[in-house]
């Protein structure tokens, strides 16, 4: 795959650029180890009086970097905005909580005499160089969430982006050069998915972290683990939309809406299989599939767009690949399932659709529908809601609907996710842990969890 930006409102090509060699990426493999060696010493306070700069300067530009996240993978540019700002807000909280979060923890007196010490602490220290291989999806949300904790704690990062996103990517790098980070703290690789092995492999790497699909995933992995280096995944997800009896059925049917079209419908934490219990079920579909049809397709730079392009003419191709094996199955289509007319032979475009009848034999039920596309599921009673919900290889969040105490209990015992929301959608933020379970990969980004992901938790045991 090409590195450049192709406008997918359009289908432009609008500027290209050529992959590092070997010596460029050898360059900047030993200006970040150089970095590191320096850079591990300072102080929390240096390193929040950096990320506070660098959270400055991105409020500054929020408007042009929204309008470049746009150009290159079509969000709404509203939405690109909010994700600007979602990432300032992450940035001050890491400035302001790393110290705490990395603060020396000493265990019980009774243990520490137990264990014949007179003194034991546990402290936290950073691990080195860090390799982010990052998606296009929230391009600037997705690095960020990353590289304020692995800053914090005094780590030094490499960010292999995608390659349809690279003017994000150098932005990111110029960010935290301008917010006065010693050289060679954070650098872009403009490197194609073939170079991302030998990176890895690099002695002076200590360990990756990866969001994307699950076959990337896989490959980062396995070369991780042949090098026995650390590793935390954010992998696809097939998140159930749960809707009980006892639910505000209407409203569930409009945070359902956006749910699934948030980011052109391109998430891996979108809502995308809605299990409808039977008594609810037809009050449910009429007002969610009034919803989606009545969504604004259109320019992302126009305000009142609410559903953009898809990223690319490939994955609009899969969307439809999996629609029509749906149909061809017998799902019954209750809105969409076409291209927008007007829009698709200049952009990527797909309208929002609401397929039922859907069944464990179609394709959708098994694999990630990455648009604007949400399969239905009627379910008699609570355990067929969550044996549907759980029947999937993903587990990385859910959404329950429901007033009755005793179901939210059962679904958070019982439903295979990284995350429980009860009565409204998913949303991720920097004070709570963030990642999956089965095949949505492992790790935790966020919150207090997040940041020692990448750090060395060291027992300093000293005798009495």
């Amino acid at each position: 795959m090409p590195i450049a930006t192709v406008n997918p409102a359009t289908g432009e090509t609008l500027k290209t650029y050529e992959a590092l060699g070997p010596e460029e990426i050898e360059q900047r493999l030993a200006s970040a180890d150089t970095a590191f060696a320096a850079y591990r010493n300072t102080t929390f306070g240096d390193r929040a009086i950096l990320l506070g700069r660098a959270a400055e300067l991105l409020e500054e530009d929020a408007q042009d970097v929204a309008r470049t996240m746009t150009t290159e993978m079509g969000k709404p540019i509203t939405q690109a905005r909010a994700e600007v700002a979602k990432c300032v807000k992450a940035m001050r909280w890491y400035a302001g909580r790393a110290e705490s979060l990395l603060a020396d923890e000493h265990p019980a007196s009774t243990d520490v005499e137990d264990s014949g010490a007179r003194e034991v602490r546990v402290v936290y220290r950073p691990l080195g160089v860090v390799l982010a291989v990052m998606p296009w999806n929230f391009p600037l949300w997705q690095v960020v969430r990353f590289a304020a904790p692995a800053l914090m704690a005094g780590n030094v990062g490499l960010l292999k982006h995608a390659s349809n996103v690279p003017q994000t990517a150098l932005y990111l790098e110029d960010l935290f050069r301008r917010a006065s980070f010693p050289e060679g703290c954070f650098q872009t690789l403009l490197i194609g998915s073939g170079a991302v092995e030998g990176v890895l492999r690099d002695p002076r790497v200590a360990a990756a972290t990866l969001t994307g699909s699950e076959p990337a995933g896989r490959s980062v992995a396995a070369t991780a683990g042949d090098e026995i280096k650390k590793t935390v995944l954010e992998l696809g997800g097939s998140d159930p939309f749960v809707v009980m009896p006892s639910a505000d059925v209407e409203r569930a049917a409009q945070v359902a809406v956006t749910a699934r079209v948030q980011n052109n419908g391109q998430s891996c934490i979108a809502a995308k299989r809605f299990i409808v219990h039977e008594d609810v079920y037809d009050a449910f579909t009429r007002h969610f599939t009034d919803g989606m049809r009545a969504l604004r397709v259109g320019d992302p730079m126009d305000e009142n767009t609410e559903v953009g392009p898809l990223s690319s003419e490939q994955g609009r191709a899969d969307l439809e690949a999996l629609v029509d094996d749906a149909r061809q199955q017998g799902a019954t289509v209750l809105c969409g399932a076409r291209r927008p007319e007007g829009r698709a032979e200049h952009g990527w475009y797909y309208a929002p659709t609401v397929l039922a009848d859907v069944t464990p034999d179609m394709r959708i039920h098994r694999e990630e529908a990455f648009g604007p596309v949400a399969a239905l599921y009627r379910a008699p009673d609570l355990d067929e809601a969550v044996r549907i919900a759980n029947d999937s290889r993903f587990g990385l969040s859910s959404n329950v609907w429901t007033r009755d105490e005793t179901d939210v209990a059962r679904f958070v015992r019982d439903l295979q996710a990284g995350g429980v929301y009860v009565n409204g959608m998913t949303a991720s933020h920097p004070a709570f842990p963030f990642g999956g379970v089965k095949r949505s990969g492992y790790g935790r980004e966020l919150s207090g969890h997040g940041i020692r992901e990448f750090c060395n938790a060291t027992t300093v045991w000293q005798a009495a």
